[in-house]
């Protein structure tokens, strides 16, 4: 696969994410969303960063298994609980992402939403991946 992250001067500097990323492979992966759920099908995590750990986790744990890498994810969509709590956290969750994912930033959007599929849960991600 390649990808191509496109940033162009006209639109304001990202930060965390690309404005576009063009992909060209042979195979798309489609990643369900994954919250903090851990093997159980428990939500783990008391916070926002804790559980954007997990939920990241899990979903390039269901990535590597389709055969695929962190460098590889084309879309993330975060939804989110508390916009204003993610803005707060933001600096954690970069780095989280970091430590996770490195620095080959997918096109993403981070949309609030009134309440997940389980109630505890704080944030999901989900996506696609394209591999070669």
């Amino acid at each position: 696969m390649t990808t191509e992250r496109v940033n162009p001067p006209d639109l304001s500097p990202p930060a965390g994410f690309s404005h576009a990323v063009v992909a060209s492979g042979s195979r798309v992966v489609f990643l369900a969303g994954q919250t903090a759920l851990d093997t159980d099908g428990k939500v783990v995590g008391e916070t926002l960063p804790e559980q954007f750990e997990k939920a990241l986790t899990n979903l390039l744990t269901a990535l590597a298994a389709a055969g695929g890498a962190p460098s590889d994810l084309a879309r993330v969509t975060v939804y989110a609980t508390d916009v204003e709590a993610y803005r707060t956290h933001a600096r954690d969750l970069g780095r989280l992402w970091r430590e996770l994912a490195g620095r080959d930033y997918p096109a993403m959007a981070v949309v609030q939403v009134a309440r997940l599929w389980d109630a505890e849960a704080l944030v999901e991600l989900d996506g696609f991946a394209v591999l070669p």
